[in-house]
């Protein structure tokens, strides 16, 4: 099988992204961003991420999961702690977290460590969460190899039942990670691929290092 994709072309003219106007803090850039793409760019499900890791096997993985949460301190999102991505952090907590906008022409990437959020914060978001969501975090051992998919939709129907008239509790292997960001760089498309490049670097006196890189 083979196709050639080298006549595939996109011209890139929505923005500009200028040294001499970005904030000094890149939180204060992704806020401005993303609320930028949510308002304008329905089309995008603005809080999709790539989370990067590096497996177990010694691969890097991605995978695209919701963000939930973000603060000056970080970025929240929740999973399994069990799974495949929660046992590669917790070997190597350094992980990358990526946002493509295509309507926008935009994308970040953020390079940080991951660490548990407090349980409190994950009791908290897990209990709001709709019902088929919480009782899909207890069917789910999640990554691990299961013969089909009558085995969870069985399982998914035993607990709704067992639950149907009691409070459904957080699973202590389900939680959130907060990605506290040590780099953070934002693209922006322009024509003739010379892109807008911003890279933020934090630095020991927690101030960040701002600099233009070449496209």
């Amino acid at each position: 099988m083979e196709k050639d994709l080298s006549n595939y072309r996109k011209s890139y003219d929505k923005g500009e992204l200028l040294l001499e106007e970005v904030p000094e803090n890149p939180l204060e850039l992704f806020q401005k961003w993303f609320h930028e793409v949510d308002l304008h760019f329905a089309e995008d499900e603005t809080n999709a991420m790539t989370v990067s890791t590096l497996g177990l096997d010694g691969f890097p993985k991605n995978r695209v999961v919701l963000l939930k949460r973000y603060t000056y301190e970080g970025f929240i999102f929740y999973t399994n702690y069990e799974s495949e991505k929660g046992k590669a952090i917790a070997a190597n907590p350094n992980v990358c977290l990526s946002f493509f906008w295509h309507g926008a022409e935009r994308q970040i990437i953020i390079k940080g460590r991951a660490e548990k959020i407090a349980e409190n914060m994950s009791d908290g978001y897990f209990e709001s969460r709709p019902v088929g969501s919480q009782l899909g975090a207890l069917v789910s051992n999640q990554s691990e190899v299961i013969p089909n998919r009558a085995y969870l939709e069985t399982k998914l129907s035993e607990l709704e039942k067992e639950y149907e008239a009691k409070p459904i509790l957080r699973p202590k292997y389900w939680g959130g990670y907060i990605v506290k960001p040590v780099e953070i760089e934002f693209w922006q498309g322009r024509p003739n691929r010379l892109h807008d490049r911003i890279r933020y670097q934090l630095q020991e006196d927690y101030s960040w290092l701002i600099n233009r890189l070449s496209s």
